[in-house]
Protein backbone atom coordinates (compact mmCIF):
# COMPACT_ATOMS: atom_id res chain seq x y z
CA UNK A 1 0.00 0.00 0.00
CA UNK A 2 1.68 3.27 -1.09
CA UNK A 3 -0.21 5.25 1.86
CA UNK A 4 1.62 2.58 4.65
CA UNK A 5 1.94 3.72 8.32
CA UNK A 6 5.21 1.62 8.50
CA UNK A 7 8.10 3.45 9.83
CA UNK A 8 10.83 4.32 6.83
CA UNK A 9 14.00 2.45 7.58
CA UNK A 10 16.72 4.81 6.96
CA UNK A 11 20.26 2.30 6.39
CA UNK A 12 22.74 3.67 8.93
CA UNK A 13 25.50 5.08 7.10
CA UNK A 14 28.76 2.60 7.37
CA UNK A 15 31.11 3.42 10.55
CA UNK A 16 33.90 5.43 10.60
CA UNK A 17 37.08 4.88 13.24
CA UNK A 18 38.11 8.64 14.94
CA UNK A 19 41.27 9.28 17.29
CA UNK A 20 40.36 12.75 19.04
CA UNK A 21 42.79 13.54 21.89
CA UNK A 22 40.30 14.73 24.67
CA UNK A 23 41.33 16.45 27.92
CA UNK A 24 45.05 15.11 27.06
CA UNK A 25 43.92 11.48 26.49
CA UNK A 26 43.47 9.84 23.30
CA UNK A 27 39.84 8.50 22.55
CA UNK A 28 39.12 5.96 19.90
CA UNK A 29 35.41 5.37 18.41
CA UNK A 30 33.84 3.73 15.45
CA UNK A 31 31.20 6.61 15.05
CA UNK A 32 28.79 7.35 12.22
CA UNK A 33 30.34 10.23 9.83
CA UNK A 34 27.43 12.05 10.74
CA UNK A 35 28.25 11.96 14.04
CA UNK A 36 28.45 15.86 15.59
CA UNK A 37 31.60 16.78 17.92
CA UNK A 38 29.09 17.33 20.78
CA UNK A 39 27.44 13.97 20.34
CA UNK A 40 30.96 12.29 20.27
CA UNK A 41 32.10 14.08 23.24
CA UNK A 42 28.52 13.36 25.44
CA UNK A 43 27.33 10.21 24.31
CA UNK A 44 30.57 8.34 23.36
CA UNK A 45 32.91 10.32 26.31
CA UNK A 46 30.11 10.77 29.04
CA UNK A 47 31.59 14.43 28.93
CA UNK A 48 27.60 16.32 29.42
CA UNK A 49 29.52 19.29 30.65
CA UNK A 50 29.34 20.12 26.84
CA UNK A 51 25.69 21.50 26.76
CA UNK A 52 23.35 21.05 23.66
CA UNK A 53 21.33 24.31 23.42
CA UNK A 54 20.28 25.19 19.67
CA UNK A 55 21.95 23.17 17.36
CA UNK A 56 22.62 25.48 14.57
CA UNK A 57 25.37 27.88 16.37
CA UNK A 58 23.51 30.23 17.70
CA UNK A 59 23.72 30.07 21.50
CA UNK A 60 27.59 28.74 22.13
CA UNK A 61 26.65 26.59 25.11
CA UNK A 62 27.92 23.98 23.16
CA UNK A 63 31.69 25.71 22.77
CA UNK A 64 34.88 23.56 23.13
CA UNK A 65 38.56 24.09 22.11
CA UNK A 66 39.47 22.63 18.96
CA UNK A 67 43.35 22.56 17.83
CA UNK A 68 43.37 25.98 20.33
CA UNK A 69 40.20 27.53 18.77
CA UNK A 70 37.06 28.03 20.40
CA UNK A 71 34.33 26.22 17.95
CA UNK A 72 30.70 25.45 18.45
CA UNK A 73 30.85 21.43 18.82
CA UNK A 74 27.04 21.37 17.20
CA UNK A 75 28.50 22.57 14.28
CA UNK A 76 31.34 20.33 13.68
CA UNK A 77 31.76 16.70 12.84
CA UNK A 78 33.57 14.76 15.03
CA UNK A 79 35.25 13.30 11.71
CA UNK A 80 36.59 16.95 11.45
CA UNK A 81 38.21 16.65 14.67
CA UNK A 82 40.04 13.07 13.57
CA UNK A 83 43.76 13.54 14.88
CA UNK A 84 42.85 16.53 16.71
CA UNK A 85 43.18 17.77 20.33
CA UNK A 86 39.74 19.05 22.11
CA UNK A 87 39.50 20.51 25.55
CA UNK A 88 36.09 20.67 27.21
CA UNK A 89 35.16 22.40 30.32
CA UNK A 90 36.10 19.14 32.35
CA UNK A 91 39.29 19.75 30.75
CA UNK A 92 40.16 22.56 32.27
CA UNK A 93 43.05 22.56 35.00
CA UNK A 94 43.29 24.65 37.94
CA UNK A 95 45.33 27.60 37.88
CA UNK A 96 48.61 27.82 40.15
CA UNK A 97 47.18 28.90 43.55
CA UNK A 98 42.84 29.04 43.25
CA UNK A 99 41.02 25.95 43.49
CA UNK A 100 39.55 26.39 39.76
CA UNK A 101 40.90 27.65 36.36
CA UNK A 102 41.19 31.33 36.64
CA UNK A 103 38.16 31.95 34.39
CA UNK A 104 36.32 28.98 36.72
CA UNK A 105 37.43 31.28 39.46
CA UNK A 106 36.25 34.51 38.42
CA UNK A 107 32.59 33.23 37.50
CA UNK A 108 32.45 31.90 41.13
CA UNK A 109 34.19 34.88 42.47
CA UNK A 110 31.60 37.52 40.52
CA UNK A 111 28.53 35.32 40.36
CA UNK A 112 28.93 35.16 36.74
CA UNK A 113 25.99 32.32 36.80
CA UNK A 114 22.57 31.63 37.69
CA UNK A 115 21.17 28.61 36.23
CA UNK A 116 24.64 27.39 34.37
CA UNK A 117 23.20 26.32 31.07
CA UNK A 118 25.48 28.62 29.32
CA UNK A 119 28.51 28.44 31.81
CA UNK A 120 30.86 26.03 29.96
CA UNK A 121 30.05 27.60 26.71
CA UNK A 122 30.67 30.84 28.23
CA UNK A 123 33.75 30.10 30.14
CA UNK A 124 35.19 28.39 27.26
CA UNK A 125 34.95 31.56 24.92
CA UNK A 126 36.32 33.58 27.58
CA UNK A 127 39.08 31.04 27.95
CA UNK A 128 39.99 31.41 24.58
CA UNK A 129 39.82 35.22 24.54
CA UNK A 130 42.15 35.96 27.62
CA UNK A 131 44.81 33.42 25.45
CA UNK A 132 44.27 36.48 22.48
CA UNK A 133 43.54 39.32 24.66
CA UNK A 134 45.20 38.84 28.41
CA UNK A 135 43.51 42.54 28.89
CA UNK A 136 40.62 43.12 27.39
CA UNK A 137 38.00 45.73 27.46
CA UNK A 138 34.57 45.21 28.69
CA UNK A 139 33.86 46.14 25.19
CA UNK A 140 36.09 43.39 23.53
CA UNK A 141 34.63 41.10 26.28
CA UNK A 142 31.33 41.80 25.23
CA UNK A 143 31.91 41.43 21.84
CA UNK A 144 34.11 38.00 22.32
CA UNK A 145 31.02 36.52 23.75
CA UNK A 146 29.16 37.78 21.20
CA UNK A 147 28.02 34.38 19.58
CA UNK A 148 26.90 32.78 23.46
CA UNK A 149 23.43 33.83 24.77
CA UNK A 150 22.64 33.65 28.37
CA UNK A 151 18.86 33.92 29.11
CA UNK A 152 19.59 34.54 33.02
CA UNK A 153 22.47 36.85 34.31
CA UNK A 154 21.49 40.26 32.00
CA UNK A 155 25.45 39.51 30.98
CA UNK A 156 27.04 42.31 32.92
CA UNK A 157 27.71 39.57 36.00
CA UNK A 158 29.67 37.52 32.84
CA UNK A 159 31.52 40.40 31.70
CA UNK A 160 32.80 41.09 35.79
CA UNK A 161 33.81 37.45 36.09
CA UNK A 162 35.98 37.84 33.11
CA UNK A 163 37.40 40.81 33.90
CA UNK A 164 38.37 39.19 37.30
CA UNK A 165 39.90 36.74 35.00
CA UNK A 166 42.03 38.72 33.43
CA UNK A 167 43.08 41.07 36.89
CA UNK A 168 44.08 37.38 38.46
CA UNK A 169 45.23 35.56 35.66
CA UNK A 170 49.04 34.91 35.80
CA UNK A 171 49.84 36.11 32.45
CA UNK A 172 48.41 39.89 33.41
Amino acid sequence: NEWSHDTPVIPSAPMTEVTIRVNEETTTRDIEPRTLLVTYLRDELDLTGTHIGCDTTSCGACTVHLDGDAVKSCTVLAVQADGGEVTTIEGLRPTDGMDFHVVQQGFHECHGLQCGYCTPGMIMASVSLLEENNDPSEQEIREALEGNLCRCTGYQMIVDSVRWAAEHSPTS
